[in-house]
């Protein structure tokens, strides 16, 4: 398989700050707290800071992955690229199969409550309605559908206002908590302690739903072709958009814990960052931090659309799919084929999930559904850097813990958790987890038996990409050779 670099997408639209910008809104800090506290706090209780802690560390650790992986191969399909080039291509192409289907299932997941926030501004009765939340989601995500097949600048001044607002209405809250002390509780280290959590499968589960929480600052790597100075840049706004997410949801959730009831906390599943305001700021902070929810959901929606566009792009362009998902607007330099596809199919699931039940229970199966699929394709991901690099790590400490250590901690502890959690989860959530998982093996079959050339691939080998001797501080000497357009300040 060959490095494809630029082909048709539009290069150089986004500079390093655009992209954390994107990192920050994949992850949706605004929704995940209020469609995922919930879940977390029926899962672990009020040991849930613990479990976005101990996920957060491994998490470092496939973000460093795709720092490392993204140096050496520019690729819009991201880990489906260098997992093929590095493990093998079935592993690949089922990584990137991964990450499409929890994106397609995430559309239902984040245009539903999209939908009842919207409701609810006006009706809290309208809000329950499914039917209802169904439409006016689906008209959210069509706007979205609209944005993202104008182009990566258009998405991303799009993403200015949306994710703007929404992180200066959740500062304010963070500073408001603080302040608020009437019916709250003390602090409690234990929340942040492993003893809190029942037993290891206790622990796994809570791991499970957050890395639904942290899922999305992944996005800047299938923004690589689009970026300036990609190979520095989309791994850096990787790091620095999780590193901003983890601070808010850490101050939120312990928030949570000390102003909220279980009562009060399982009273509005769906959106407890609303409840949460409520407390805090009677009379309007429920309704400010749900506009802050409605902007966080739409946002995400924009980035899911190009995380699954870009992927299926990469794929039509290698022929593990239909080409014509690789075809590019001649205006608007987007993948136009894979967004009118990804359009169709999430609206059949828009009217299919109505016989799900409730948002919340919608929700709730989603969650965990997509939570096995993001631990499965970050884990191929943080073995994949090792492999790329295995002939270059002892050659600096740096290196061999950023690079080695660390991602394959990582690796191994999602692939933990992914199969942990297999005996905890409900029938729905294993179904779709890992029947859309299992349902990547017609295509991968299909088009391997075609001859793709993915699965003859050019091995992704960091040693053969760069030749230079290291010194210890990880710097190399004046004297670098550099290959395949790797910087220098590599």
């Amino acid at each position: 398989m060959r490095n494809h670099r630029g082909r048709g997408l539009q290069a150089g639209a986004l500079g390093t700050f655009d992209t954390v910008v994107m990192a920050v809104a994949g992850s949706a800090p605004a929704y995940s707290l209020a469609a995922t506290t919930a879940v977390l706090f029926g899962a672990v209780g009020t040991a849930g800071p613990a479990a976005l802690l101990y996920c957060a560390i491994p998490m470092l650790g496939i973000a460093l992955a795709y720092s490392y992986l993204s140096r050496i191969d520019v690729n819009a399909g991201a880990g489906y690229s260098w997992v093929g080039r590095t493990l093998h291509p079935f592993l690949g192409f089922l990584s990137g199969w991964a990450l499409v289907v929890s994106a397609t299932v995430f559309m239902v997941a984040g245009s539903l409550p999209a939908g009842s926030l919207t409701l609810a501004l006006f009706d809290e009765r309208l809000a329950r309605n499914t039917a209802l939340a169904t439409v006016v989601g689906a008209g959210w995500f069509l706007l979205m559908l609209l944005v993202v097949l104008g182009g990566a600048r258009l998405t991303v001044r799009a993403q200015f206002v949306m994710s703007g607002v929404e992180l200066l209405l959740l500062a304010l809250f963070a500073v408001l908590a603080v302040l608020h002390s009437e019916h709250a509780r003390a602090f409690d280290w234990s929340w942040l302690g492993l003893g809190q959590f029942d037993g290891v499968s206790g622990f796994a589960s809570g791991a499970l739903i957050a890395a639904f929480y942290f899922w999305g600052w992944d996005v800047t790597g299938n923004l690589s072709e689009e970026t300036r100075n990609s190979r520095r840049a989309t791994g850096l706004a990787g790091l620095i958009g999780l590193g901003v997410v983890f601070l808010l949801f850490e101050v939120f959730t312990v928030t949570v814990n000390v102003v909220l009831s279980a009562e009060q906390i399982r009273a509005d599943e769906t959106n407890v960052l609303a409840v949460l305001g409520e407390e805090i700021w009677p009379g309007w902070g429920g309704r400010l931090l749900m506009v802050a929810v409605m902007l966080s959901t739409v946002a995400t929606l924009e980035t899911t659309l190009i995380q699954v566009t870009r992927s299926l792009f990469a794929m039509g362009r290698d022929r593990t799919m239909p080409s014509a998902l690789g075809k590019v607007h001649p205006t608007w330099n987007t993948p136009w084929v894979a967004v009118v596809v990804v359009g169709a199919v999430a609206l059949v699931m828009f009217v299919a999930s109505n016989a799900l039940g409730t948002v919340g229970d919608i929700l709730s199966a989603a969650i965990s559904a997509i939570g096995l699929q993001i631990a499965f394709y970050y884990g191929l991901t943080g073995l994949a850097v090792v492999v790329a690099y295995r002939r270059m790590l002892l050659r600096s400490p740096v290196h061999f813990v950023l690079g080695g250590v660390w991602p394959l901690f990582g690796a191994l502890f999602m692939l933990w958790v992914f199969f942990e959690s297999l005996g905890e989860l409900s029938p729905a959530a294993i179904t779709i987890g890992i029947g859309g998982l299992a349902a990547g093996l017609v295509p991968m079959v299909r088009y391997w038996r075609r001859g793709s050339d993915y699965y003859r691939p050019a091995r992704l080998d960091a040693a053969r990409t760069v030749e230079t001797e290291y010194v210890p501080t990880g710097r190399p000497p004046a004297h670098t050779r550099v290959h395949e357009g790797l910087p220098t300040d590599f």
